[in-house]
């Protein structure tokens, strides 16, 4: 099989998955049995085994481990310590990598912290030795697992139709686009299907097509019905037909599917799930009323319900609002998820009293208008299937606003994640995560961790991704990632990092192992602008640093030119190509604005979504900022941009081939106008929703953000794996 990736005309085939590798278990070594510059003390309590290592507070002084590893090969570390102190301890490791110990808030606190290394065959000594006058955190013991656990046997995830769907493309032509699903067989085959006007379907292409998922019919009668549906062929074997999609009669030339929708009120966030078990997806979407609500529709726009989010959705204000609001500033509190596996999706919402659910009960079971709840909601009815509540941890300081999204935390089950904040009086921000399960019929709450003050810096979005490809998802802010135990992995604050608005996690460098972070920076008092790092470790490859300080709102990542290797990152420092550091266009006011990427056109090149103009950089003949060449605007369809803001209310790959889709509506709110695209294409690859990381991000908002694959998408690519995936449901 090949591979043929050239500069508008890509064939890219799916291989298999290797096999998993086995690895060996942890190890666990106590420090009491290290070698100590200080005591072994126990007068804290919360330790393993007989005691910690208490060093003495000096610069240099270590706790030293001896381990042994029956094969060479990457370590993962994870250092359990005490830290009652106010600020961060740091060490390194062996002399090379700096680990982080933040304040865990006492002394009988403990949390680990993680790190690589590597190591030989055999014995190996790994020394923790302190860089500052502080000394260690205490050490309580460490815990050394070569080359990560057996991976996960397969995330489940939705099992998904072919998503066809036609646009005219011109006066003449329609173009067909279908899903290639992320476990089709190498080699599968389609024929497309035509039905005008309720006639007999007639096969279409003459031969069977093996290319991009995508054909174009010329000889259509548009002035009729058309149906469309594709038959997969596997070796030779006409499989059974897909779901259809009907082009009306006389439809205008547009890229667009018109979806109708109950009058309301503006719209800011839209989810995706499959609602009714089809395989296709259906739509869940915001009113911003005063109370608020949410609505349900499927595909076709058959409204299913509402829910009102009841009195205390009134006070809006985006830092400390009512107990039940939802979706202002970079808060959300709603995701949509097949959370059970059991093929049809659910709603995860947080309420607080008096919110009515679909199904017309009103929820009054908190003792006070403070507290909250969390509710999983059947995604046919509305109604609730399981509810539990939200931690009170932080309740004197008014209830919680939240952030959704959903990780497959063991690698195989997905969990409903939570970010969750609020305000200290007029000053500071209490910062939350929660993960929850639900099995069906009861919502689990998995783990809590609480920022305390430990300095761990967070922003206005959340990625959930495997950062340490062991096919489990770690949790990650602009300045911390999460384990997906709940335990802190690693921070970037000793690095410099401190709040910013906007930051990804992609596979921007294919000569590198692993994924890379890329963020910017809001005020920075060292006048950092802007970081590129690893994002399994946390590690700095390179950092922009400029005079004075600045308040750097946005940072975009894509290949968006051809002519350096990976992918380019851009805020307003210019446009940088990532893994050379170098500027891929020197004169800095010919980049493009730093707000979405989007794949549109069929090359494998990003193309870019801003504030409703669909833009295409040229490497080639570059143009100043604002004046990127258009490939088209929403208005001219009649959509608008979401409330509030200059997004859509969703993008993200939803119908037909891997491009992806932007959802906006119309000015009356009464219509979902979503963009698809009417560009055909060689290239072959999986539907981008069943990428892991990219589907992860599909489930987020915050700020909007882009959506990343975990592999390298962009010029001179290699095929993808195959995903490491399961289908849910019958």
């Amino acid at each position: 099989m090949k591979s043929l990736i050239g500069a508008t005309t890509v064939l890219v085939l799916l291989v298999a998955m290797p096999m998993p590798t086995a690895h060996a278990a942890p190890t666990r070594y106590e420090a009491e049995n290290a070698v100590c510059d200080g005591t072994i003390d126990s007068n804290h309590s919360g330790f393993s085994g007989s005691g910690f290592c208490n060093s003495i507070n000096a610069t240099g002084v270590a706790v030293q481990f001896t381990v042994n590893a029956a094969s060479a090969g990457t370590a993962t570390l994870g250092v359990r310590y005490a830290n009652g102190g106010t600020t961060d301890r740091l060490a390194t490791v062996n002399g090379g990598a700096t680990v982080s110990f933040p304040s865990t808030g006492a002394w009988n606190t403990w949390s680990t912290a993680t790190t690589t290394i590597q190591v030989n065959a055999g014995t190996n000594t790994i020394r923790l030795a302190a860089t500052t006058a502080a000394g260690l955190a205490n050490i309580d013991y460490l815990d050394v697992e070569v080359g990560g656990p057996n991976p996960p046997t397969g995330r489940k995830m939705e099992r998904l139709g072919r998503g066809v769907v036609a646009v005219r493309s011109s006066s003449t032509d329609v173009l067909v686009t279908w899903r290639l699903l992320g476990l089709d067989p190498d080699g599968i085959g389609f024929n497309v299907y035509r039905s005008a006007a309720g006639g007999t379907a007639v096969r279409l292409n003459s031969s069977i097509l093996t290319g991009g998922a995508n054909f174009v019919d010329r000889t259509a009668d548009l002035t009729r019905s058309n149906a469309y549906h594709v038959r997969p062929v596997i070796g030779g074997v006409e499989q059974a037909p897909s779901g259809s999609f009907t082009l009306t009669a006389n439809r205008a030339t547009e890229p667009v599917v018109r979806v109708p929708l109950r009058a309301g009120g503006p719209v800011k966030f839209l989810w995706v799930g499959d609602l009714d078990g089809d395989g296709e997806y259906d739509y869940v979407l915001d009113r911003q009323t005063s109370p608020q609500t949410i609505e349900a529709y499927r595909r076709n726009g058959q409204f299913l319900w509402s829910v009102n989010m009841g009195p205390n959705s009134t006070n809006q204000n985006n830092i400390e609002g009512g107990s039940s609001t939802i979706n202002v500033g970079h808060n959300d509190g709603v995701t949509v998820y097949d959370f059970d596996s059991d093929g049809r999706a659910e709603v995860a919402v947080r309420i607080a009293n008096g919110v009515r659910f679909g199904n017309g009960t009103t929820y009054n079971a908190l003792p006070d208008n403070t507290r909250q709840s969390i509710a999983i909601l059947d995604g046919m009815t509305g109604a609730p299937r399981a509810i539990a509540p939200v931690p009170t941890d932080y309740l004197t300081d008014g209830p919680m606003y939240a952030r959704f999204g959903v990780g497959h935390l063991d690698g195989v089950n997905p969990s409903l994640v939570a970010y969750m904040k609020n305000r200290i009086g007029n000053g500071g921000f209490n910062l939350m995560f929660c993960a929850w399960r639900f099995n069906g019929s009861t919502l689990t709450q998995q783990w809590k961790f609480l920022r305390g003050n430990q300095d761990l810096p967070d922003g206005h979005n959340t990625r959930i991704v495997d950062v340490d490809v062991d096919g489990r998802d770690e949790i990650a802010e602009i300045g911390f990632v999460l384990n997906g135990n709940g335990t802190l992995k690693y921070s970037l604050a000793p690095q410099g990092i401190i709040h910013g608005d906007r930051f990804h996690i992609a596979k921007m460098d294919p000569s590198r192992p692993g994924l890379q972070g890329y963020g910017v920076q809001q005020v920075n008092p060292s006048g950092l602008r802007e970081y590129y790092y690893d994002a399994a470790t946390g590690s700095m490859i390179w950092r922009h640093i400029e005079s004075g300080t600045s308040d750097v709102g946005r940072g975009m990542v894509g290949d968006i030119d051809p002519r350096h290797p990976g992918m380019e990152v851009w805020s307003f420092s210019g446009l940088y190509n990532a893994p050379t550091n170098r500027l891929a266009e020197p004169n800095t006011s010919l980049r493009p604005w730093p707000h979405l990427g989007l794949w549109w056109d069929g090359d494998i090149t990003m193309e870019l979504l801003n504030d409703g103009k669909f833009e295409k950089w040229n490497p080639s003949s570059p143009t100043p900022t604002n004046s990127v060449p258009r490939l088209l605007a929403n208005w001219t369809y009649g959509a608008v941009n979401a409330y509030g803001g200059p997004n859509p209310t969703f993008h993200g790959d939803i119908l037909g081939d891997w491009r992806e889709e932007v959802v906006y509506t119309n000015s009356s709110y009464n219509e979902l106008i979503i963009f698809t695209t009417n560009y055909p294409t060689n290239t072959r690859l999986y539907t981008l929703a069943h990428n892991p990381a990219y589907r992860n991000a599909m489930t987020l908002k915050g700020y909007v953000q882009s959506h990343h694959v975990d592999y390298f998408l962009g010029a001179g690519m290699t095929p993808p794996p195959r995903p490491n995936i399961t289908y849910a449901g019958n």
